[in-house]
């Protein structure tokens, strides 16, 4: 399988170059599958049913979110008829909407998304190790899916390498989201699980993480809460990561895109 993983869309700029570009991206590489997280994608807070639709509509396959996920309230109660959006696994029983699910992908092939959120510096939630012991019990590359990729929205890099490591061989990709910051460690582990530690955002890199810089900064200087944080609106760049998967589940290629804006480059061959 030949897939993409969209890191945080971060408001209207980010949308716009992950909707102008999907499209492009999936025939250039003639991909099976493409993977997004759009919990920053409504004005830099949540995700409305409107904006997950144009997502799908554009050529994105999966939605996955994490800390934002209930920013827009709504989402309380489309998320339970939209198998498209999932939310972390390790929220506590009871949360509506799915941690993962099991998508058919272009090529036939089945791929299971899971989507986890991290406990360092973030919301306490159940114990996301033993959440993804519990769905792999149910969920395996050995007994029925072909792919499974694992959104880890975490802060700490240790906490998402130590995910990496204890995934490694047991999922195809683990990728870290939510710092907004693309890393430079992209790579395939020992037993053959692609990871990065964070994929970066889809946003305007003009900006303090997507953000209009004047309301952080004046956070950071003061410390006094500075007003609403509102999405920058220059041009926006696509951060993803290009992945090839084997007959046994495992990576064969895993390579950073970054199209556009700040941060665009040539588009990578793969």
């Amino acid at each position: 399988m030949r897939a993409l993983f969209i890191g945080d869309i971060v408001g209207e700029s980010g949308r716009r170059v992950v909707i102008e570009n999907v499209q492009k991206i999936r025939d250039s590489y003639n991909l099976d599958f493409v993977i997004a997280n759009g919990e920053n994608s409504a004005s830099g807070f949540g995700i409305t049913e409107k904006i997950l639709h144009s997502l799908i509509d554009s050529g994105v396959d999966a939605v996955t979110s994490g800390n934002h996920i209930w920013d827009q309230k709504e989402t309380l109660v489309y998320i339970e008829r939209n198998n498209s959006l999932l939310r972390p696994a390790n929220f506590p029983e009871g949360a509506p909407g799915k941690g993962s699910f099991v998508f058919n992908a272009k090529n036939g092939e089945k791929i299971l998304v899971i989507n986890l959120m991290g406990r360092i510096f973030m919301n306490p939630l159940d114990d996301p190790f033993k959440i993804i012991d519990e769905i792999l019990l149910q969920t395996n590359l050995q007994n029925s899916v072909d792919v499974i990729f694992v959104d880890f929205h975490a802060e700490a890099t240790s906490e998402k390498l130590a995910m990496g490591y204890y995934l490694d061989g047991r999922v195809s990709v683990v990728v870290g989201t939510h710092t907004h910051i693309p890393t430079a460690d992209s790579r395939i582990l020992s037993n053959g699980t692609g990871y990065i530690s964070d994929v970066g955002m889809s946003g305007d890199y003009d900006s303090i993480l997507g953000f209009k810089k004047q309301n952080p900064l004046e956070k950071f200087i003061t410390s006094i809460p500075s007003g609403r944080f509102i999405p920058a609106s220059g041009e926006a760049t696509l951060s993803g990561i290009l992945f090839e998967t084997n007959n046994s589940g495992f990576v064969n290629k895993i390579k950073p895109i970054r199209i556009g804006g700040l941060l665009g480059e040539e588009p990578p061959e793969f």
